[in-house]
């Protein structure tokens, strides 16, 4: 029996042609895959960090989230910065639609971010339970931002500088 060959969708051999190299690189690392681990794993630290205040009750915690809050807000803007630069610069990057789910994912973990830190800064809820549903919620996003910038890179190849030699 034949194997039925499977007919190649244009639109998406287009889209395959297209350059997804990262523009904003150092020595050819690309800056926004260099830049969003301080953002991912303050982001963890801080829902560490509130379980610790809520198991001991101890104010060091209260100043260590409103740090770590802060990290993961202030970094993931730099790295959400570098990332828009890159998905509108990039025509390659910018066609997929794998693209646009990671950038709507990681739009939506910052806000949670910023709202995490702001309820913080301006003390205007407690820690428990509202600041701990919050960096649940920051933490469940980042996940969801993290698995799209995932399929992004091992899947579409999106930011990889490949050598001639390679």
């Amino acid at each position: 029996m034949e194997k039925a060959t499977k007919a190649e969708n244009p639109v998406i051999s287009k889209i395959e042609e297209k350059d997804a190299s990262s523009t904003i690189a150092v020595a050819g690392h690309p800056l926004h895959a260099m830049s969003v681990h301080f953002p991912i794993a303050l982001a963890f630290v801080t829902l560490a960090v509130d379980l610790l205040f809520w198991w001991s009750a101890d104010p060091f915690w209260l100043r260590v989230g409103l740090w770590s809050s802060g990290g993961v807000f202030f970094f993931g803007l730099a790295a959400g910065l570098v990332g828009t630069i890159e998905l509108l610069a990039v025509p390659g990057i910018r066609e997929r639609v794998a693209s646009w789910a990671h950038a709507i994912a990681a739009i939506t973990l910052i806000a949670f971010a910023g709202l995490n830190w702001g309820l913080r800064v301006t003390g205007a809820a407690d820690v428990l339970p509202h600041g701990i549903l919050v960096s649940l919620l920051t933490c469940f996003m980042t996940g969801m931002a993290g698995w799209h910038g995932g399929k992004l890179i091992f899947d579409h190849g999106v930011g990889l500088m490949v050598s001639a030699k390679d």
